[in-house]
């Protein structure tokens, strides 16, 4: 496995396994390994008929189709970069990625036109939209010699302290994914059949798409996530492995236990945050080992529990050990290295992480001084190497698998006439492991009026995961000396809060 980029992992797939299933879209089409070749080649040469050349950023915005992955192969094909767009985004959160980025063009389908042309709006852009459906084609693209240091993907993912900030990704930092996924655990192979099930804006799909190329195995890709039909679908396509994060686990153990339960073919399945509680549960109910993985957009494929200590670990809550080529340390304030067993921030370093945040000099200096990306999480060391993470410095809530940044719903709260003062924090939720809740000084009328208005104007701006679930209403929010909102004082005396999914005061 000697690739060095994108290009040149599907040119070898299409060479090695032509007639073997690439990826089975469900619903939708399946491609071979030379139809992906054939095709995300075709579309790179009409993209170039429409302008598109090496060094433009192109946004997408589609659901989980085959024309995704394709758009994104053929743009690194020409050395242009994909800027994903999530599909639930609106004007507001869409329209700043879209200026962030400079975007030179956006590819999107006929059923989300209404929202990229409101996102454009949004952004006082004027670029291209292209449909899809209109760029079907066979030519030959021009030449371009891609390096594995070209820029292929600038991934937006939430802030610590503001908008969501631009992952600035080579080919390099998705052949190292790929290359430790194929090298070292879990060793996959053209024996095996992987499964994905979150959008395709986000970055699982992506590596798992990789990987697969990489490693000669079919990729099976649903529409979402369904935990009614989930496993029935992994029986369905002979599924050997898959990855899951956040709220998945805890709802697919909601359904009700079927006699069919234990009969796939599943050999390893990989989760981030799986429930420690729960852990040994699943594994009971599905007869397969889960095995715990840590990584970020930044930073790729970092930590993993492996077969060397799956059975030790189960329950314990722990994020594994370093994978191939990385490194991690734990560190105080000074970025000294704590003694074993203290808590401290997790930092991480290896080759194939981002290469920066886009236009934003001062935040990459701050996460990668000393050489070292700090990941803003919380962790401590056992005496043998491996990370259990414990908190995080971030103002971010992980809700269900979303990062969400609370400095962009709090601005997007200011912007209404009512609101005086606003605070969002995480709040733990037995379901999506943290949900979204916002604090709020205003002026005048009566709470309950206002809170709906809040959460509508919110979700007009912003994607409906980032709409606070909770909402609490203060004559005024406590500030520190330095004038900012006391959250931790919020947290922890919390008042009379209105639930807006299940229309209660608590």
């Amino acid at each position: 496995m000697g690739e060095r980029d994108l290009v040149a992992a599907v040119d070898r797939a299409a060479r090695e396994w032509p007639d073997r299933r690439a990826w089975t879209f469900d619903p939708g089409e399946s491609l071979t390994f030379a139809d992906v070749r054939r095709r995300s080649a075709g579309l790179a040469a009409t993209l170039a008929d429409r302008g598109i050349a090496a060094g433009d950023r192109v946004a997408v915005m589609m659901h989980n189709r085959v024309e995704f992955p394709l758009t994104w192969l053929a743009l690194a094909r020409l050395g242009a970069a994909m800027v994903p767009l999530n599909p639930h985004y609106r004007g507001e959160d869409a329209g700043h990625i879209l200026e962030h980025s400079r975007a030179a063009a956006v590819v999107t389908s006929d059923d989300l036109a209404e929202h990229v042309h409101e996102a454009l709006g949004s952004a006082a852009a004027d670029v291209p939209v292209l449909d899809v459906e209109q760029l079907r084609g066979t030519g030959l693209p021009p030449e371009h010699r891609v390096a594995a240091e070209d820029t292929v993907n600038i991934q937006y993912t939430s802030g610590t302290t503001g908008r969501p900030k631009g992952c600035v990704l080579s080919h390099r930092y998705w052949i190292e994914i790929g290359r430790g996924l194929v090298e070292g655990f879990p060793h996959l192979s053209a024996n095996d059949t992987m499964l994905t099930a979150q959008a395709f804006s986000y970055i699982d799909p992506q590596w798992n798409l990789v990987a697969a190329l990489m490693a000669g195995a079919h990729l099976v890709v649903l529409d979402a996530f369904h935990p009614s039909t989930f496993w029935s679908k992994v029986r369905e396509h002979d599924v050997t492995y898959f990855y899951c994060l956040a709220a998945m686990p805890s709802l697919l153990l909601k359904m009700h236990p079927d006699p069919l339960d234990r009969s796939h073919r599943v050999r390893v399945v990989q989760c981030s945050a799986i429930p420690a509680s729960r852990h040994q549960e699943l594994e009971q109910r599905w007869g397969v080992k889960w095995y715990e993985a840590f990584g970020m957009t930044e930073t790729g494929a970092d930590l993993r529990v492996t077969d060397e200590d799956h059975d030790e670990l189960v329950g314990s809550g722990c994020v594994g050990a370093p994978a191939r080529a990385r490194e991690v340390r734990i560190v105080d304030a000074h970025d000294v290295s704590v003694p074993r067993g203290e808590i401290g921030e997790v930092v991480l370093r290896g080759p194939g992480l981002m290469d920066r945040y886009e236009a934003d000099p001062e935040a990459t200096a701050a996460a990668f001084r000393g050489g070292w990306f700090h990941t803003g999480d919380l962790g401590r060391m056992d005496e043998v190497g491996r990370v259990y993470l414990v908190g995080r410095f971030k103002d971010m809530v992980r809700r269900a698998g979303e990062n969400v940044s609370a400095r962009e719903v709090e601005d997007v709260l200011l912007t209404h006439a009512s609101v005086r003062l606003a605070a969002v924090v995480a709040v733990p939720d037995e379901l999506r492991g943290e949900e979204v809740k916002a604090f709020v000084s205003i002026s005048g009328g009566s709470e309950q009026v206002i809170v709906s208005e809040l959460a509508e104007h919110c979700g007009q701006r912003l994607g409906r995961f980032k709409v606070p679930r909770y909402w609490e209403v203060c004559d005024d929010l406590p500030i520190t000396a330095s004038h900012r909102v006391a959250k931790t004082r919020l947290v922890s005396e919390p008042g009379r809060t209105w639930d807006r999914v299940d229309g209660v005061w608590r």
